[in-house]
């Protein structure tokens, strides 16, 4: 199993044990979804204090996962964004047992993640703009497959998410919003005896 998307960097073992941290986590998410942000407003949103929601940013920066958005804020106000390109987890099981807790952490929040974002558009989706509603979709296939044809499958659907992530990454666009997109390939199954 590999756990990246197609041609995004690969957090190597510090930052993953940086990342695994359940503020850093929400921080990260609150930029992803809401955009550039100070510690500041970070820190009202999250019930926090500034020095803490400065300290995680900083740790999110360090490793790359987040940056100072350049021409935004006065003085010495900075806003931050998650940075462009996406990143990867990397390998699936890591020798290290400190990094393979802290990338079961990780996975462990995805899944949350995934979960909480789908029982909130079913929800919102109950009065969102008809546009948006005709947009999106629920999607799952059930498919007999090789592990080669698993896979080129696999990086085929990340050559199409690359193509709209280089589009997204551009910004500034008269009636984008934000999207998720959930996808997963993986054997059910695949560890049974039978």
């Amino acid at each position: 199993m590999q756990i990246k998307s197609f041609s995004a960097r690969t957090l190597g073992a510090n930052a993953l044990k940086s990342f695994a941290h359940p503020l850093r986590l929400r921080i990260y998410q609150l930029l992803e979804e809401r955009g550039p942000s100070t510690a500041t407003g970070l820190a009202a949103l999250l019930g926090q204090n500034t020095g803490a929601t400065s300290y995680h940013l900083r740790e999110l920066a360090k490793h790359g996962m987040i940056e100072v958005v350049a021409g935004m804020g006065r003085g010495k106000e900075k806003y931050w964004r998650v940075t462009p390109g996406g990143f990867s987890y990397g390998e699936a099981r890591p020798a290290d047992p400190e990094v393979a807790g802290a990338l079961d952490y990780l996975l462990d929040d995805l899944v949350r993640t995934r979960g909480a974002e789908l029982a909130r558009w079913r929800e919102e989706s109950a009065t969102a703009p008809e546009e948006w509603v005709q947009a999106s979709v629920y999607g799952r296939r059930s498919l007999r497959l090789t592990p080669q044809e698993t896979a080129r499958m696999r990086d085929e659907v990340f050559e199409v998410l690359e193509r709209f992530r280089a589009l997204s990454d551009g910004g500034g666009r008269e009636g984008a919003g934000h999207v998720v997109v959930h996808f997963d390939v993986l054997p059910v199954g695949a560890g049974d005896d039978g």
